[in-house]
This record gives C-alpha cells, sequence and structure tokens, in this order.
C-alpha cells in the first residue's frame, strides 16, 4: 500500500500572510497527510478517504503557488493564451475567479483543466471530498476557509486575502502545473 509523504515547501514572506498562519496552516496539511495514511492503513473509517486525500492535493497546489516568492504570468505563457480564449481575457477571468472566492461560506475556489475538452473551468468548491471535479486537473486552488486568512484579516478581511493572495502568487509555479495537465 503506497504511503503518502508531507511535501516541504519554501514560502518566504508574504504580503498580508503572516509566517506564524502559514506554519499553522502547514500544520493542517500534514493532518491531512497523516489522516490520510491512517485511513489506507485501516485505522480511520474508509469514508474519510475523499476527505483527506483531497484536502492534501489541494493544500498542495495552494502552497506550490506560493513558492519562491511573486512572480508575474507572461502575457505570451500557454496559460495565459488559454485564459484569454476561454474567459474572452485575462482580467474578465481574474474578475469572475475572485467573485468566486468571495463566495458566502467556507471552501475554494478552483481552476481546473479539462483534459478531455482541453478547456479551463473556475468554480467553487465547498466540501472536498464531494465536489470536485471529475477528469480535471486543479491547476491553481485557493483556499478560502477560516484557517488560511482569520488570524491575519479578521472575518470581514476576506476581501484583502483576496487581493494579497494574487500579490503572493508564483504564476510561473501555476504555469507548471497547467503544462503538466496539457501534456
Amino acid at each position: 500500500m503506497k504511503k503518502f509523504n508531507e511535501l516541504k515547501f519554501n514560502i518566504g514572506e508574504l504580503k498580508g500572510i503572516s509566517a506564524k498562519t502559514i506554519e499553522e496552516h502547514l500544520k493542517l496539511y500534514a493532518g491531512y497527510v497523516k489522516n490520510l495514511n491512517e485511513t489506507l492503513e485501516g485505522k480511520q473509517d474508509i469514508r474519510r478517504l475523499g476527505f483527506e486525500y483531497n484536502g492534501m492535493r489541494n493544500h498542495e497546489v495552494y502552497f506550490n503557488s506560493l513558492e519562491g516568492g511573486a512572480k508575474e504570468l507572461s502575457t505570451s505563457s500557454a496559460l495565459r493564451m488559454q485564459i484569454e480564449t476561454d474567459f474572452g481575457s485575462f482580467d474578465i477571468w481574474l474578475t469572475s475567479f475572485k467573485a468566486i472566492a468571495m463566495t458566502r461560506g467556507i471552501g475554494w475556489a478552483m481552476l481546473y483543466y479539462d483534459r478531455k475538452d482541453q478547456t479551463l473551468i473556475s468554480t467553487w468548491v465547498e466540501e472536498q471530498h464531494i465536489s470536485q471535479l471529475q477528469d480535471c486537473t486543479l491547476i491553481l486552488a485557493l483556499d478560502m476557509w477560516e484557517h488560511s486568512y482569520v488570524a491575519d484579516y479578521a472575518p470581514s478581511g476576506k476581501k484583502n486575502y483576496v487581493e494579497d493572495f494574487f500579490q503572493n502568487l508564483n504564476w510561473e509555479n501555476v504555469l507548471g502545473n497547467f503544462i503538466k495537465a496539457t501534456k
């Protein structure tokens, strides 16, 4: 049986998101990895598998996008061109994605690549164990559960967290996810 390992992320200083929040958030991620392994070993209810697995993978995409410092998305990159083709323009997509992130409640704002139709899909995922998109590859994940922002922004600062997330985003890593998905 495969055992999953906790990945390590090199996340430097971020605008608005404290090192303490990242530290605590990484502990939550470590818990997903631990609980997933225990579920696979039969130590936890197998019905937890989707929740633990998707929680692990979603956080890996989220933390990877913050590694290496903020980097812009090149206007000539394959991802930028795909966004413009699928959504009309980068700005239209970004406005829409930020609106998705502001959905009332907890969950994830997600950008997926649908390999079958070769298109990007932005969506809200509330329950990570039941609402991931079938046969789509996660390209960008914005964690909108309170643990990702409340300590630094308070509940009323959700919009500022979303704005800062994009200020901190390493688009080169997101582009890497897209390139892997399209192969």
